[in-house]
């Protein structure tokens, strides 16, 4: 079996030395570096070549959002990049927005119960984004302040989002139709839930679920599930 190869950058000794020893419970992880400080992290990333850095996002002298966009700058598409998991006390929106727009791959608090950080590494390890449940819903709560317009078309929603890209908020896109188990589906996304757990809560094949999966990422023209949270977090698509 191969280990998930991970990196800590955290400038608190206690924090990262409670990671470390948490995370090496499991036999499955390995740590490979660890770093107090984002020019060292940098480095230290650059050339052990994690499968995952979880990434302060408080570093003293360059806080890890920065850090995060220079080190996926210098991925070049490359599908072994490093995946990064941003762990935080910031539990507002504009960071997390900030953080995935950078390119971060999940984010996590770290007052996180030790199952859920494993269960973060292990679907960020896998390619898909895990937010954390409290984060999420601080999100949502922000982006139902202003909700989409809504329309029933048969069985079917339709919604109306803000353009993402939008610095002013208040460019919309075209409408996206999703059927309702399409939006349980994105729900579950948007919470971090891998295709097996969400086929599991739903009572349905993972392979069901790719199928919706895709066809989300199609309808949100979204090209990961990364970027199909991000996009329902700030229009409200699911809540």
């Amino acid at each position: 079996m191969n280990k998930i190869r991970i990196a800590l950058i955290e400038d608190h000794d206690l924090t990262r030395v409670g990671i470390r020893t948490a995370l090496l419970q499991k036999e499955e992880i390995e740590i490979v570096g660890e770093a107090a400080n984002a020019a060292e992290g940098l480095n230290m990333l650059k050339m052990v070549q994690p499968d995952i850095a979880i990434v302060d996002i408080g570093l003293p002298d360059k806080d890890g959002i920065e850090l995060t966009r220079e080190l996926k700058a210098t991925a070049n598409g490359n599908e072994l990049e490093t995946k990064v998991l941003i762990l935080t006390l910031q539990d507002n929106k504009e960071a997390v927005l900030a953080a995935f727009a950078a390119g971060a791959d999940s984010y996590c608090m770290k007052d996180v119960k030790f199952d859920n950080l494993l269960e973060a590494v292990r679907v960020t390890y896998n390619g898909n984004a895990w937010i954390d449940p409290a984060i999420a819903r601080i999100v949502l709560q922000q982006a139902q302040q202003n909700p989409p317009k809504t329309a029933n078309v048969s069985t079917e929603r339709q919604f109306v989002a803000s353009n993402p890209d939008s610095t002013d908020g208040q460019e919309t896109i075209d409408p996206y139709i999703l059927t309702e188990r399409e939006l349980e589906v994105l729900q579950l996304i948007v919470e971090g839930c891998s295709n097996a757990l969400i086929a599991e809560r739903l009572y349905i094949t993972v392979g069901t679920v790719k199928t919706h999966v895709r066809n989300i990422l199609n309808k949100l023209c979204a090209d990961d599930r990364t970027q199909a949270a991000v996009r329902a977090l700030r229009s409200g698509l699911v809540g």
